[in-house]
């Protein structure tokens, strides 16, 4: 799987899952574009990959807003001639109880999770579409589209349409040669792993917890070029928690 000259734009790159999936590609020779909110976060995920001597630029986005992605792909397509890879990343969640949650909270978490890989995915399209082997779309999703607690309400929507709008998306640039899939992770520690319990590992079928790069080596597989038989699926990368029967004893 070989990203040289490929052009990567991954959302909310700052820290986190987005920043492990920007260094992977960068690893693997593609020019990576850091888009986030967050211009500090931002621009250290763009100096660690300059340090490993390849190429990335930090172009500070709100996803929130219509012109900064427009902005967002006219810079990256100016810059480099085209777009190939587009993972939409960012995302926030609340935890509120229904009866609490407010109106202005509920929108706020639309807008940034599931609105924004809409604006993004049309306006990438935009230019892929031009290109000669077309592109790939990667929407992180989360387990939580399919299962929940309670108090998720804002969280779990997002998610789960962006698995619908995954497929929709798929069918509609299709006959442009993108592919756009989901992946939907699990538990994936961001923080400090070695603080991680025991029994936190062992809950798993895969006998750990997750770690950003297993959400990146997944991007890596269904954004490369051999692999364009995969479109419009979500990939659930959860170290098999979510085919797990829990029942009280």
């Amino acid at each position: 799987m070989d990203f040289l000259n490929k052009t990567v734009i991954v959302t909310g790159a700052g820290n986190g899952i987005g920043k492990g999936i920007a260094l992977l590609y960068a690893e693997k020779g593609a020019k990576v574009v850091v888009a986030d909110v967050d211009t500090k976060g931002g621009e250290q995920t763009v100096s660690l990959i300059k340090e490993q001597g390849r190429e990335a630029v930090f172009v500070q986005t709100d996803v929130r807003i219509e012109q900064d992605i427009v902005r967002l792909m006219e810079t990256v397509n100016r810059t480099f001639g085209q777009i190939d890879v587009l993972i939409n990343n960012a995302g926030k969640s609340v935890f509120k109880s229904p009866f609490e949650l407010a109106t202005e909270e509920w929108d706020d978490i639309i807008n940034t999770n599931l609105r924004s890989v809409f604006l993004a995915s049309r306006e990438a399209a935009r230019f892929m579409r031009n290109n000669k082997e077309g592109g790939a779309i990667i929407n992180i999703a989360s387990t939580r589209a399919i299962m929940s607690e309670p108090n998720s309400e804002a969280y779990a929507a997002t998610k789960g349409g962006i698995v619908a709008l995954t497929h929709a998306l798929a069918a509609s640039f299709s006959q442009y040669r993108i592919t756009v899939n989901t992946i939907s992770p699990g538990w994936i520690e961001t923080g400090d792993y070695s603080k991680l319990r025991k029994e936190d590992h062992e809950q798993h079928f895969s006998m750990r917890v997750g770690k950003p790069d297993d959400i990146a080596r997944a991007c890596l597989y269904l954004t490369a070029k051999e692999n364009n038989f995969a479109t419009g699926i979500n990939l659930i990368v959860d170290g098999g928690m979510t085919r797990k029967m829990i029942y009280a004893e």
